[in-house]
């Protein structure tokens, strides 16, 4: 069994927890956080530990994995760290804000040779790992046109806002990832445009709500990515991809499919009111995929440089946000 330690006793880190507890590959060992009290809250709801300090967390002796789920400003350190004491490593995006900072942190882990995958969780969405199997296997002929979806429900506080690093970091970046996946390609230039529509106060921090970002592939198919942090129906994410020879798609998940028929209407069931609900099953099966494969030796993805890519592709969409211009994408 992998002895894990938790990096996080937040939101996400207490859905990380409960994914750890449950799985039965994994010795939920420690749990970390700033906030001790949050930390021993969580650790005893899930039968771990409280670390007093990181050097428990950072112990090859009686660790063997962390979860990074802290604030994102301490990703990229405790990433070094763990490559240093030899554990594998399971972070949540980003590496780090600063591109240039998280790939010298990559690069440090890379030379430790140590397995470490970045939590892109929606990869591991069933649906959307069914789009990647017919498109691999040639079922829609060759790639043109994707059109990926990410839409609500609420804007988060603006306390987030001012940290997040914007739309195109924070949440679009989810889906720049998914489109080099299902494509196996990397994008090579970007324009996108944006608004700040649901809350004026958003300019105030250099950043948008509602955008739409135009992405093209260097066999010249195209990408579309509209992107809200605010709907009036709940949580909306689905993905269309046109191929040569037909098309697939992921529709949106409803949270159910019953259909209520009356005179004159029909009433069928909303979609999930927020984000969290739409995904959850994703959380679970990304640790599942990271405990088998570093247990069997085996290759780790979303990877280290798939990080870095998915975020390359935010930081030119920034750039064109400001500009105004379609922006080469460096790697």
């Amino acid at each position: 069994m992998l002895r894990f330690a938790l990096l996080g006793a937040g939101f996400i880190g207490s859905v990380h927890a409960a994914n750890l507890a449950a799985h039965p590959g994994v010795d939920f060992s420690r749990v970390y956080d700033i906030d001790q009290n949050r930390a021993k809250t969580l650790a005893y709801t899930h039968g771990a530990r409280a670390a007093a300090d990181l050097d428990e967390v950072f112990d090859p002796e009686h660790i063997d994995a962390v979860f990074i789920a802290s604030s994102t400003d301490t990703h990229a350190q405790h990433l070094v760290r763990a490559a240093d004491a030899g554990l594998a490593v399971l972070c949540e995006k980003p590496i780090d804000l600063d591109l240039d900072r998280a790939r010298e942190a990559a690069a440090h882990a890379a030379g430790r040779a140590v397995p470490v995958m970045v939590d892109f969780n929606r990869r591991f969405d069933r649906d959307y790992a069914e789009l990647k199997r017919i498109i691999d296997a040639g079922g829609i002929g060759d790639v043109e046109l994707l059109q990926l979806t990410t839409r609500g429900p609420s804007i988060p506080p603006l306390s987030y806002i001012a940290t997040s690093g914007g739309q195109m970091r924070d949440q679009t970046v989810h889906f720049f990832d998914l489109a080099r996946w299902l494509t196996g390609l990397d994008p090579v230039e970007v324009f996108a445009v944006g608004s700040a529509l649901a809350d004026p106060r958003l300019a105030e921090y250099d950043d948008v709500d509602t955008s739409a970002v135009t992405l093209r592939l260097p066999t010249g198919a195209l990408v579309q990515i509209d992107s809200a942090r605010r709907t009036g129906y709940g949580y909306d994410e689905r993905i269309e991809v046109m191929g040569s020879a037909g098309l697939v798609e992921a529709g949106r998940r409803r949270t159910g499919a019953v259909s209520r028929y009356s005179a004159g209407q029909v009433v069928d069931d909303g979609l999930h009111p927020g984000w969290f609900e739409r995904v959850q099953p994703t959380y679970a099966a990304a640790l599942d995929h990271f405990v088998a494969a570093v247990a069997g030796g085996t290759a780790l993805a979303p990877s280290l440089d798939d990080g870095l890519r998915a975020q390359a592709i935010a930081e030119a969409a920034t750039r064109s946000l400001r500009t105004g211009r379609s922006e080469p994408i460096e790697y």
